[in-house]
């Protein structure tokens, strides 16, 4: 009770309370449309609990009812049972207690409400003029005007994507929930639920030198690498990287209204509407574009928490914002590296089902690469990569999975030995060949090692293994429209780095093929994934190249003078040669597909990859056009197989080329040394 007396939903003489006390202007009270967060009475309405019908609130609460959000609010026979909450957008989402607060903070508009605005103006309204008025069901004029998505919509931020609360531009993706380590992943996790206040003591246990609740703007987690906000400080805290991306938007949408717009425009976040004229009224130059931007710069300053809500969710906002105004966002940031990209493909493409329904669960294929519990959960039972009878990969030991915002701390670092990474001894990867980083031990024991935890994802999903058993039995030149594309999935590092020692590349029969590419001589030089690769950012640390090769751009380093490719050009980096080579593997196939009577095109962002002439998928194939389609796909999804193991992917491409019915004599094959005596 104490707790509760000094809090925010007891402060009944605030104007949260107060707001609706002048009776001339509010006869009936705080009306329906904002009882149910500003009034104890109103939420229990919401939730039936009066006889009336649950999820609206049919009556008015007199203003002197309005006495802050009470104990009977939350602890009631209604919200005990209550699990679910519906977002402004229509989404409802499953919660556990959390729902309650949810309720309230979720603000009031979305991306569907400003696009249904925007929509009763016409369907080819001019997203840069300032449309005329149309006239409602009721006959009254409705003008475009600033939609307010209200206050404190910490779980419109903290969903992010999944609920639609910010205004989300057409073509782009967008972070899902922010899920933070397991205990503070809620709002009673993160606040006590009477104070209101942040459990800051906690925060430290994790983020050093938090003492306050103001040294949480100063929180950046390693995973947030780049510099969003381009001032040159990518060590600055999240709430100071949203800061400057606010400042960088309000500097376009000024420049916007005054000049396209034809109005000059202020802000005042003390004043409604905010947005003001020159006179110091309401804005009236409202175009599409500009009240898409506005509400996003609103969305990202009425959640004082959004830097620990959901930053990234608003990072994006504010970027497609300024984008969208004609900003130039050459110098700031939008996406995360890969690993921790929850708005990209690799972690949203579960998100839908094909009939476009909610979904976010990830199947049991794919989840130990595509969510933060995956391969943790994997390692810990004992998971195994198989390949099936048909032909396929698979693992066992994980079951499908939510999906996550990207990796997070423990998807490689064991919590229960922090900060150690969890040990992986050995790795099995599709062929069924086992490999590891850390080699044997005298006794013939496999050697844990970090690259290890890379590699259990970075082996792709297909093999020379998989591709034989599903061509078994097929005349090599005889189109079968069983057939279908094998695809070896995407950056298949590992594969391409243990070579004939994984075999992920199609390796044709009675043909040789390097395993292992070391990439110096001496243990612990620049051969494994960390040795190369920040292991946060995941960029190249192309500055390690300059030691040995002189250069820091490793397009142009080469350690031979063989012309593989046959063009003449010994002086240009290993990756020119792969890629002429990769060139010519691909004119043949098209010469293979012609010479059938058919065409193919290739292209490398529509699954599956392989078209025909009539624009669909690949349909006439052989087993000799998949196997050699195999290994092209194979040379493109891993963009770093010029370095990884380039000798091996040169004579995969060139076997490939030969297979088809190539010539292959301006070509030379990189040999195999012969074994160690």
């Amino acid at each position: 009770m104490a707790d509760w007396q000094g809090s925010g939903h007891n402060d009944v003489a605030g104007e949260p309370f107060r707001h609706w006390d002048d009776a001339a202007e509010n006869p009936d009270g705080v009306p329906t449309t904002c009882a149910k967060c500003h009034s104890s009475a109103g939420y229990q309405d919401f939730l039936g609990l009066d006889g009336s019908e649950a999820g609206k609130v049919d009556a008015a609460v007199p203003a002197a009812e309005a006495q802050g959000i009470q104990c009977v609010a939350c602890h009631n026979a209604g919200t005990i049972s209550k699990t679910t909450v519906v977002f402004p957008s229509g989404v409802e989402i499953k919660a556990g207690d959390d729902v309650r607060c949810m309720e309230c903070h979720q603000g009031r508009e979305s991306k569907v409400s400003v696009d249904g605005l925007i929509a009763k103006f016409g369907e080819n309204v001019d997203p840069d003029a300032v449309p005329a008025p149309v006239k409602d069901d009721q006959g009254k004029d409705v003008v475009l005007g600033f939609r307010n998505v209200h206050y404190y919509a910490a779980a419109a931020t903290l969903y992010g994507g999944m609920t639609h609360g910010g205004y989300e531009y057409d073509g782009m993706g967008y972070d899902s929930k922010n899920t933070h380590v397991e205990g503070y992943d809620s709002c009673t996790g993160c606040h006590n639920p009477h104070t209101l206040e942040v459990k800051v003591e906690q925060c430290a246990t994790c983020h050093e030198g938090v003492a306050s609740v103001d040294d949480l703007k100063n929180i950046r987690m390693v995973s947030s690498t780049p510099d969003y906000d381009g001032d040159g400080n990518a060590e600055e805290g999240m709430y100071y990287e949203i800061e400057g991306l606010q400042e960088a938007l309000m500097a376009e949408i000024t420049k916007y209204a005054a000049g396209t717009a034809g109005a000059e425009i202020k802000y005042d976040a003390a004043t409604y509407p905010y947005f003001m004229g020159a006179d110091g009224k309401a804005y009236p130059n409202w175009t599409p574009r500009l009240l898409k931007a506005a509400y996003n710069y609103q969305v990202s300053l009425k959640d004082p928490g959004a830097y620990a809500h959901g930053n990234k969710y608003i990072v994006q906002l504010l970027f497609d914002s300024i984008t969208d105004l004609g900003g130039d966002t050459s110098k700031l940031a939008r996406t995360d590296a890969g690993h921790f990209a929850g708005n990209t493909m690799p972690f949203r493409d579960w998100d839908l089902t094909e009939d476009g329904q909610p979904n976010y669960m990830v199947p049991f294929g794919c989840v130990k690469c595509h969510t933060a519990q995956g391969l943790p959960t994997f390692i810990k039972d004992g998971g195994t990569t198989v390949v099936t009878s048909s032909g396929t990969t698979s693992t066992t030991g994980v079951q499908s999975m939510p999906s996550s915002n990207g990796f997070m701390c423990s998807t490689c670092h064991n919590e229960e030995a922090w900060p150690e990474r969890y040990a992986v001894t050995n790795v099995v990867f599709p062929s069924g060949k086992t490999v590891s980083f850390g080699g044997k031990d005298a006794d013939g024991n496999w050697v844990a090692d970090d690259a290890n935890l890379c590699i259990s994802c970075h082996m792709g999903r297909e093999s020379t293994s998989s591709v034989n058993n599903a061509l078994k039995g097929k005349d090599p030149d005889t189109v079968d429209a069983k057939i279908r594309f094998k695809n070896i999935h995407y950056f298949a590092a590992g594969a391409t780095i243990f070579g004939n020692d994984a075999q992920g590349a199609y390796q044709y029969e009675g043909k040789e093929y390097l395993g292992q590419n070391m990439h110096a001589d001496e243990e612990g030089k620049m051969n494994k994934c960390q040795d190369c690769h920040d292991v946060h950012a995941l960029e190249p640390k192309v500055e390690s190249c300059e030691t040995c090769h002189d250069t820091t751009d490793p397009t142009t380093i080469r350690e031979s003078e063989v012309d593989y490719d046959g063009d003449g050009d010994v002086t240009e980096g290993i990756k020119g040669e792969v890629d002429t080579l990769a060139e010519a593997l691909y004119a043949q196939l098209q010469t293979y597909a012609a010479a059938n009577g058919g065409a193919i095109e290739y292209n490398p962002a529509a699954y599956p990859y392989f078209f025909g002439a009539d624009g669909k998928s690949y349909a006439t194939w052989t087993p000799r056009q998949l196997r050699a389609a195999f290994n092209y796909q194979y040379s493109q999804k891993d963009p770093g197989v010029y370095v990884h193991n380039p000798k091996y992917i040169i004579q995969i491409l060139i076997d490939s080329i030969e297979d088809l019915g190539g010539t292959v004599t301006t070509y030379t094959r990189p040999e195999v040394p012969a074994p160690a005596q």
